[in-house]
């Protein structure tokens, strides 16, 4: 069944809840979020309710939450105007602009100075952005950090370090990041911090973070674990892996029993091309036998539509490297990545793609807020 269908999961989970009573709810789904914590306090069960899955899914009611108890406060505005965005940017230097709620950078992008207003107004309204914030642009290395949750304890499993190359889509990732540790006790405190704030109770959380020249700022959180194989490279240097302990967490055994100290370094990077038809993939065979290679795929084959990087779906592949440290892992993961070319040829279907915000989720079959289509009851 569709999960983003309210009413029928709703009529469901009661039904099969009274024949044989459920202990847990859980997802690792964006939107699925909205829906289990409904369902978990419909039914009264144990875990994240509908506040915390709303404020960790609502970009806008998380930050009003935190500006408010004065958590690494940033400054931010909702649904502005053309002329307030320009006086927000003024007063601000920079800022980002992106939707309340969804993930994989979708519908992110900075405005650098005022006179960039205008045209990224004019996409935002192309584009299709419904309700959207406005924030400072944070200026810093972008890392976010993977928790896990029991009864409300929280505890820090691993900081991973982030690669844009200057934009909004992430390109790589390596765990553990490499920060001195007066950083990494900075960052790690502030998620314990946040994550008491919106009273995330149970399971994997992901939170991502920019380190600033005044300290660590939060940008969003999810009560899921991250994504881009990140919880392959947290289970590989720590022996964590969250969706597994997620499950644990309704048995007997201790849902972080195998957490040991840091055994190397793992780096995921990811492949792009230009935009157009796919004619050639090459490299693969290669790539996958070089030094400390865990995995190299593609997900792309000569015929495939190649659009332009706007979000994490538009990447052709990826390369996960576990080596003895951080340097080492992204060295040997650009190396190997560099060595699958994906070549296309200039096709107008690779602008021809949906050029907005619900026509790119469409592909996907999937919304932004279940309850916004249809509401519980």
């Amino acid at each position: 069944m569709d999960y983003q269908q309210v009413p029928t999961v709703v009529a469901l989970a009661r039904a099969l809840h009274e024949v044989e009573p459920f202990t847990r709810v859980v997802t690792q789904s964006e939107a699925a979020q909205l829906v289990g914590g409904h369902l978990v306090d419909l039914l009264g069960l144990q875990g994240n309710g509908a506040r915390t899955t709303r404020l960790l899914h609502d970009k806008s009611a998380m930050r009003a939450l935190l500006n408010e108890q004065g958590i690494a406060a940033v400054p931010f505005t909702a649904n502005p105007t053309r002329e307030q965005l320009g006086e927000f940017v003024a007063a601000h230097g920079a800022a980002i602009v992106k939707p309340t709620k969804g993930s994989g950078s979708l519908g992110v992008r900075p405005v650098r100075s005022a006179e960039e207003v205008d045209e990224v107004w004019a996409w935002r309204e192309e584009f299709g952005i419904g309700d959207f914030l406005v924030e400072k642009l944070l200026v810093g290395p972008e890392l976010s950090v993977e928790a896990f949750s029991e009864a409300g304890r929280h505890t820090v499993l691993a900081v991973t370090a982030k690669d844009t190359d200057s934009g909004v889509v992430e390109l790589g990732h390596v765990v553990p990041a490499p920060l001195p540790g007066e950083q990494l006790e900075a960052i790690r405190d502030l998620t314990v911090t946040l994550l008491d704030a919106v009273g995330l109770q149970d399971g994997p959380s992901h939170t991502e973070m920019i380190l600033t020249a005044e300290g660590p700022r939060i940008v969003e959180s999810h009560c899921r674990r991250g994504g881009d194989f990140i919880n392959d490279l947290v289970r590989m240097v720590y022996g964590v892996d969250q969706e597994e302990a997620t499950y644990r967490l309704a048995g007997t055994s201790a849902p972080l029993a195998e957490l040991h100290p840091a055994r190397g370094a793992a780096a995921v990077r990811f492949l792009t091309a230009e935009p157009g038809t796919v004619v050639s993939v090459e490299g693969l065979d290669r790539a996958q036998l070089m030094e400390g290679v865990v995995r190299a795929a593609v997900s792309v084959e000569p015929g495939s539509v190649v659009g332009e990087l706007r979000w994490s779906e538009d990447r052709c592949g990826h390369v996960i490297v576990h080596a003895e440290d951080a340097e080492t892992a992204v060295r040997l993961a650009r190396k190997a990545a560099d060595c699958i070319v994906v070549t296309t040829e200039p096709d107008p279907a690779a602008t021809a793609q949906p050029a907005t915000l619900d026509g790119l989720l469409g592909a996907f079959d999937e919304i932004l807020d279940p309850f916004e289509a249809q509401p519980a009851e």
